[in-house]
């Protein structure tokens, strides 16, 4: 396979708005445990979030502390509070799955988990175009596509924002592929007729999008109205030593053990002041304040804006410690703790990802190149109504090893992983 045939293969919108991608040979070769962990991972990412929504529910009722539901509902007007707490929604999760998961020396490290995520059209046609060129890739050619249906078994509208313009050319893409029955439409026209829907906009976006009130009721809209379900904050609360019962309480002790090895240690942002004998978990210290002055060692940390703001898309909300200027991290830490009322952030543990090698295509020549990089792997699940888990395929991001974020970039490999 050479540059030629794959972009010969591109649809006429090049299934990116903007920026396009380096191509490869040959897709990511992961090895039988890694592909055996991806496989059974769904499953486990399924549990957390029903766990995560029974705390939340709870929490709301009075039956567990306030704080919890409180913290989740910061910023989010009142009725999309309502609507998340409505008996309607009670027993409705997210259908889609999709963690961010940077490879390790020894796994992976789970960063996010994603209700919405992008890259399902790009995925599905690369899956396609290496399956024709004789690769086994995971998920298989149609995956995505199988994936998708089971959301809507008898047609839905895909409802795409302008605010998510610059996915509309892979999500255009797969609708045609899915078929008439799954068409495209945009979000601001939307009337909430009867019948599914698929949802590719965000709920901060409420504000754009008419028929937002009348669509959070839905309890065939997918990923349904539970934007706590959408914080990053859960991946901090995993950590949080005052839950430690909660979360034994409401996961096997299996999934529980496989989430604390995925999701590397967190914290919530809070300012409130702690007891002079106290000190954050493994930080060490009393206060932000003293997080924010700590050395270029000591800041081997990550910052994240939570959720429900423009700013939790991509990387724009995300701040690496270590790879910033001092005064920089001291003003965007201060930043956060002020927000904690309105817009809360979350700082993880900073993980390296395993240094490899992977072929390329030079973009000008065509010739066949070495990056030496580091990966994040995002695997796309799809969750049936009967609670199982279908792994769709998963998508590989191969960014140059002096980045210290992975993401979708103009000198970034994306390619699908293989057996």
């Amino acid at each position: 396979m050479n540059l030629a045939d794959i972009q010969g293969s591109l649809p006429d919108s090049k299934l990116r708005a903007e920026n396009q991608w380096l191509f490869s040979p040959r897709p990511l070769q992961l090895s039988k445990g890694e592909n055996k962990r991806l496989e059974k991972l769904g499953s486990t990412l399924a549990a957390f979030q029903k766990a995560s929504e029974s705390i939340y529910q709870r929490s709301a009722k009075g039956r567990l502390p306030s704080w919890i539901s409180e913290l989740l509902d910061a910023g989010k007007p009142s009725w999309l509070v309502e609507a998340q707490r409505s008996a309607e929604l009670r027993d409705v999760l997210p259908r889609v799955i999709r963690p961010d998961l940077i490879l390790t020396e020894d796994g992976f490290s789970l960063t996010e988990l994603d209700s919405v995520p992008g890259g399902m059209g790009i995925l599905q046609w690369l899956n396609q175009t290496y399956v024709q060129h004789g690769f086994d890739v995971l998920g298989g050619k149609d995956g995505m596509l199988e994936g998708f249906r089971s959301l809507m078994p008898d047609g839905g509208r895909i409802l795409i924002s302008e605010e998510s313009v610059d996915y509309q050319p892979e999500m255009q893409w797969l609708s045609d592929q899915l078929g008439d029955r799954w068409p495209l439409a945009a979000a601001e026209n939307d009337a909430a007729d009867e019948g599914a829907a698929y949802r590719f906009f965000e709920w901060f976006d409420w504000q754009n999008i008419p028929a937002a009130k009348e669509l959070a009721k839905k309890i065939d809209l997918t990923s349904p109205c539970k934007p706590h379900l959408e914080e990053k904050l859960w991946l901090a609360l995993l950590w949080s030593p005052g839950m430690r019962g909660m979360w034994s309480s409401e996961m096997r002790g299996s999934n529980l053990q496989r989430m604390r090895e995925l999701v590397p240690h967190g914290w919530v942002v809070d300012p409130a002041p702690l007891p002079p004998q106290a000190a954050l978990p493994k930080l060490h210290v009393q206060s932000w304040q003293e997080v924010s002055q700590f050395s270029q060692k000591d800041r081997r940390l990550v910052l994240k804006i939570s959720g429900f703001d423009e700013l939790a898309w991509g990387s724009r909300g995300v701040f690496i410690g270590h790879d910033m200027p001092g005064h920089e991290w001291a003003d965007v830490v201060s930043n956060a703790a002020e927000q904690f009322s309105t817009s809360p952030w979350m700082m993880q543990e900073f993980h390296n990802g395993r240094v490899i090698d992977h072929p390329y295509f030079d973009p000008s020549t065509g010739e066949e190149k070495i990056m030496t990089g580091r990966a994040r792997l995002c695997p796309y699940y799809f969750v049936g109504e009967d609670g199982k888990t279908q792994l769709g395929g998963c998508l590989a991001t191969i960014v140059p090893a002096d980045k210290k974020k992975i993401h979708g970039m103009k000198d970034g490999i994306l390619v699908p992983c293989a057996w």
